[in-house]
């Protein structure tokens, strides 16, 4: 019964669009025949339990080329929502531990895809794919079709011009990486003076700014349309986000605001969802980690929940961020002496941000970051969206649920602002051109 109501579901809703759109459906075919002499074109891949199908695509040229795989989900090779369809040279590939995916059908929709559509995709393929197979029910797939419908609304489906190795909002460098991308360029940049490290493959593209290796630690800044704003008409914070080595997107608005651009985001690289990934990456490589800042004993709990949850984990130190401007000597005084290799700071933006501008010189962590309310969500005293709203980029509605008060003004009027000032860049480029022409060229170059 569980297998037969999601097939039930596939087989009337590819009855009711093949019914429905038949005269398109005559119409692509007569034109394929005109063009091809044939009606359609076959891509070998493999179905459930590794059995290969044709997936049909409408022969020649023109629009409505991909209704036919809907004839595909009808006799049973595909699913409406599924795993992503394999080529038989991926699928010889698959780890035995990863088989359980050929389980089902292949699907139109995947969980992965859907993530991946709005920049969310940090959790591998296969992982999605195993929770899929052992979770998968009718209401999950109407879900998961729903989701993937309001996704391709709001622009997920519109292809972008370019993808750039920079990202540029209102003459601000914003590197357009991957998760993977920007926890090696921490767990690389963090080692410990004196240590041998090969720079992953995956980060030795990623351009570089602000001061020299060496200078004292690096800088790591995050960027939603929160803090684009501020910095519109903050001169310091716009100086800090300009000399820090890494500015990150994070946030659906950086991802709509792309698409406004014509260009594609590689990935939200949020500090909420690279935390645990970051936690294990350190864990392997023996870095350790400082938590400043939060109120009392939010830190605390944060980190013991990583330790829970990784072990082999080292927490340097915890300290919240009530602390007056005479107490930052004996503040970094204690970051220094634990022997941190990355510093985690939770002022919220811009502060912490402008915090580690003015100390980076003195502190000894490779790395330094400001993580806004990060720590909140993992100590458990603010609960974070539920996944489906954030595979859809209503996370900030959550948000907003939760902290009317203090959260209407950054969401109701921050946003719609932030998008208003894209839509002015795209008027006129040269007013927002980038500051420092070279950076542009170094990354490209980088990136070659």
């Amino acid at each position: 019964m569980a297998d037969l109501l999601p097939r039930l579901f596939d087989l009337l809703l590819a009855l009711a669009v093949l019914i429905s759109l038949l005269p398109l459906t005559t119409a692509r075919v007569l034109l394929s025949l005109m063009q091809s002499r044939h009606p359609f074109e076959r891509e070998v891949l493999v179905g459930r339990l590794r059995v290969p199908f044709a997936r049909l695509r409408f022969a020649g040229r023109g629009p409505l080329r991909g209704l036919a795989v809907w004839i595909n989900v009808l006799r049973g090779d595909m699913a409406v929502v599924g795993p992503r369809p394999m080529t038989v040279q991926e699928a010889s590939s698959v780890p035995v531990a990863d088989l359980v995916r050929f389980a089902v059908r292949p699907g139109l929709i995947s969980p992965f895809g859907l993530r991946k559509k709005v920049g969310i995709a940090h959790v591998g393929e296969s992982a999605l794919d195993r929770d899929f197979v052992y979770a998968q029910s009718l209401r999950g797939d109407l879900g998961l079709a729903a989701r993937s419908v309001v996704t391709r609304a709001l622009g997920g489906g519109n292809a972008p011009k370019t993808t750039p190795p920079l990202l540029n909002f209102f003459g601000i460098p914003i590197l357009n990486t991957t998760m993977a991308e920007a926890v090696d360029w921490i767990i690389a940049s963090s080692a410990p003076a004196g240590a041998v490290v090969e720079p992953p493959a995956a980060s030795s593209s990623l351009a570089q700014s602000g001061p020299p290796i060496g200078s004292g630690a690096k800088q790591m800044a995050f960027v939603n349309p929160d803090c684009l704003n501020i910095a519109w008409q903050d001169a310091h914070y716009r100086g800090a986000l300009l000399t820090a080595e890494r500015v990150i997107p994070d946030g659906i608005g950086i991802h709509i605001g792309c698409r406004m651009l014509g260009q594609a985001l590689r990935e939200n690289v949020n500090g909420t969802d690279m935390f645990p990934l970051l936690c294990e990456a350190a864990a392997v490589a023996g870095r350790s980690l400082y938590l400043l800042g939060a109120r009392p004993g939010i830190a605390a709990a944060a980190a013991d929940t990583m330790q829970k949850r990784f072990p082999a984990l080292k927490i340097a130190g915890v300290r919240d961020g009530y602390f007056s401007e005479a107490e930052e000597p004996a503040v970094i005084d204690t970051v220094n002496r634990s022997g941190a290799d990355i510093l985690l700071v939770a002022f919220g933006a811009p502060r912490q941000d402008l915090w580690l501008r003015r100390h980076r010189a003195l502190l000894v962590p490779g790395v330094c970051m400001g993580v806004g309310g990060l720590f909140d969500f993992y100590s458990g005293r603010i609960e974070r969206a539920p996944v489906w709203m954030r595979e859809i980029g209503l996370e900030w509605l959550y948000r907003l649920m939760q902290e009317p008060g203090r959260m209407w003004r950054r969401y109701v009027i921050g946003n719609p602002l932030f998008l208003f000032r894209v839509w002015r860049q795209t008027l006129n480029p040269e007013r927002f051109a980038l500051p420092a022409p070279g950076l542009l060229a170094d990354s490209k170059a980088r990136q070659a």
